[in-house]
C-alpha cells in the first residue's frame, strides 16, 4: 500500500473529500487489455462518490477478447457470439488513486478484472501477474522492478501520422541524439511537461536522456513493486501519448518503427525478504546468491518458451537484429549490453535486466514470465552457467525466436507456461497470437508493392 502522503496519489477518503469540495470531477476507472493498454470508463465524480464507491463498473468481456483494432475475434474460451458477450466487473483498486495533472480535475483508478458473480478472470494480465506475486509470497519474498521504455517523438501529430500512412514523418530530432543535452534540449517543452506531469501522478523521476534514433528518447523512473510499477508504466504510455496530442505532436512506443534502433523495455528485476533483505546478493561468485544463480538460470533456460509473453508482437521480432543494442543470443553477462540478460548494480542492489522486451510490451506479461522463469529456475535447482563476456551476437547460443509464430508454438507446447499460469491462460493468448499471424499473412505491404508494382 503506497502511502496517501506521496504526492499525485491519494487515499479513497481524500479522493472523496476532494470530490466533495468540486476539487475532483471525473474518475476513470482503468484495466490493462491483452495489449498493455489501458482501457476503461470516464465516470462523472459525484456518481460515482454516490453510487459507485463501494461496488464495481461492468463492462463487455470482448475488451479482453479482441484484438488490436477492437475486432471481435471467434475462438476465444473467455467470450463469443454464442456467450453473448456479457459483462465483466472492474473492480476498484482503492490503494491505486492517482491525480491526472494533464487533464483538469481528473484521477486515475486501477481495477482488477472480475466476473460479475466476483470471480478473479484469470486472463486479465493483472491478475497472471498477481498470480505470480502470491508465489513469490509463498517463498517469503516480493519483488522490486523498473521498465524502462524508449520513444520516438515526431512533429507531425496523430491524424497527420495516421493520414499519412505514417510515411515521411519528421523526427523531432534530425541526427542521434543518445547523451546529447543539446538534442534533449530540443525536445524539452514536450518531454519536461510529461516529466513533471508523471511526477504530479506520484511517479518518481529519475532522469530523461536522448537515443540513437532520430527522436528516440528515453524518460526513467524509480523501482517499485511489480503490480505498481506495471500500472505506472501503462498511465505513463497513456500520458506521454495524451500529452504529446496536446502538444500538437506524437510519439511511438512501437518496438521496430522503422530499420535503425528500435524501442526497448528494459526490465529490471530484484527480490527482497518480506524484511527488506535483499535475495539476490550473497556469498557465490559475483556476490550473487545461491538462490539468484538458479532464478537467473531459470530466466535463461526458459526465455524462448516464454518470449510470447516478452515479445507479444508481429513487430516485437523486427528488434533483434545484431549490432542494435537489441539481444539475439540468451546469454547472460555482467554489465554486457549484448546479452539478453545483464547483471548490474553491487551487493544489495544486484538485479538482472532482461533486455529482450520492447517498448510494445505487455509489462504484467513480462513480468508474470521474467518471475514464473526464475521461480522454475529455483525449484528445479538449476545451475547458472559463466558469464559470458565479449560480443555475445557472435556466440554460439541458443537465440531469441525470430517470428511470432515461432514464440506461439514454443508457448503452446511449453509445460513449464502450462503449469505457471495454466492451461486458460496459454490458450488464450496463443489463440490471440494466432489472430495477430493470421492478420499479418493475409496483409499486402508496402514492401511488397514497392517490390513487385512494377518490376515483377
Amino acid at each position: 500500500m503506497v502511502s496517501s502522503s506521496t504526492p499525485g496519489r491519494l487515499s479513497r477518503d481524500e479522493l472523496l473529500r476532494l470530490i466533495r469540495n468540486d476539487e475532483i470531477d471525473t474518475v476513470i476507472l482503468a484495466i490493462t487489455d491483452m495489449q498493455g493498454r489501458l482501457q476503461g470508463k470516464r465516470l462523472d465524480a459525484r456518481f460515482f462518490a454516490d453510487e459507485i464507491v463501494d461496488g464495481a463498473v461492468e463492462g463487455c468481456s470482448y475488451i479482453l477478447a479482441s484484438d488490436v483494432d477492437m475486432n471481435t475475434v471467434d475462438g476465444f474460451a473467455l467470450t463469443s457470439w454464442d456467450r453473448g458477450y456479457g459483462d465483466l466487473a472492474f473492480n476498484a483498486d482503492f490503494s491505486t488513486i492517482r491525480r491526472v495533472p494533464w487533464h483538469e480535475k481528473t484521477v486515475i483508478i486501477f481495477a482488477d478484472v472480475e466476473t460479475v458473480a466476483g470471480e478473479a478472470v484469470a486472463v486479465s494480465p493483472r491478475q497472471i501477474l498477481k498470480k505470480q506475486v502470491e508465489r513469490l509470497s509463498e517463498h517469503g519474498w516480493f519483488g522490486f522492478t523498473g521498465t524502462e521504455l524508449e520513444f520516438i517523438v515526431f512533429d507531425d501529430t496523430y491524424e497527420e501520422a495516421w493520414n499519412s500512412g505514417y510515411r515521411d514523418l519528421t523526427p523531432a530530432n534530425l541526427y542521434n541524439v543518445d547523451y546529447s543535452l543539446l538534442g534533449t534540449s530540443r525536445v524539452e517543452p514536450l518531454l519536461g511537461r510529461v516529466r513533471r506531469s508523471m511526477r504530479d501522478a506520484g511517479m518518481i523521476v529519475e532522469s530523461l536522456k536522448g537515443e540513437c534514433n532520430y527522436g528516440q528518447h528515453e524518460i526513467a523512473f524509480k523501482y517499485a513493486e511489480l503490480v505498481d510499477k506495471c500500472d505506472e508504466h501503462g498511465l505513463f504510455k497513456l500520458g506521454a501519448k495524451e500529452i504529446a496530442s496536446q502538444e500538437g505532436c506524437s510519439l511511438t512506443f512501437m518496438a521496430k518503427y522503422n530499420e535503425r534502433e528500435g524501442n526497448s523495455c528494459h526490465i529490471h528485476l530484484s527480490l527482497r525478504e518480506k524484511d527488506g533483505t535483499p535475495v539476490f546478493s550473497g556469498e557465490k561468485a559475483h556476490g550473487f546468491s545461491e538462490v539468484f544463480e538458479h532464478f537467473l538460470a531459470g530466466q535463461l533456460a526458459y526465455a524462448r518458451e516464454f518470449s510470447l509473453f516478452l515479445a507479444p508482437n508481429i513487430n516485437s521480432y523486427k528488434r533483434f537484429v545484431e549490432g542494435s543494442f537489441a539481444p539475439t543470443a540468451l546469454l547472460w553477462g555482467l554489465d554486457n549490453r549484448t546479452c539478453a540478460f545483464r547483471v548490474v548494480g553491487h551487493g544489495s542492489s544486484i538485479r538482472v535486466e532482461c533486455r529482450i522486451p520492447g517498448g510494445d510490451v505487455n509489462p504484467y506479461l513480462a513480468l508474470a514470465a521474467l518471475v514464473a522463469s526464475g521461480l522454475r529456475g529455483v525449484e528445479e535447482s538449476l545451475s547458472l552457467p559463466a558469464a559470458f563476456e565479449g560480443n555475445a551476437y557472435l556466440a554460439n547460443a541458443s537465440r531469441v525466436p525470430t517470428t511470432l509464430h515461432d514464440a506461439l508454438q514454443l508457448f503452446d507446447h511449453s509445460a513449464a507456461a502450462r503449469g505457471a499460469f495454466s492451461d486458460e491462460v496459454v490458450d488464450h493468448y496463443v489463440h490471440a497470437a494466432r489472430v495477430e499471424v493470421a492478420a499479418f499473412d493475409a496483409a499486402v505491404t508496402d514492401w511488397e508493392r514497392y517490390r513487385g508494382f512494377e518490376r515483377l
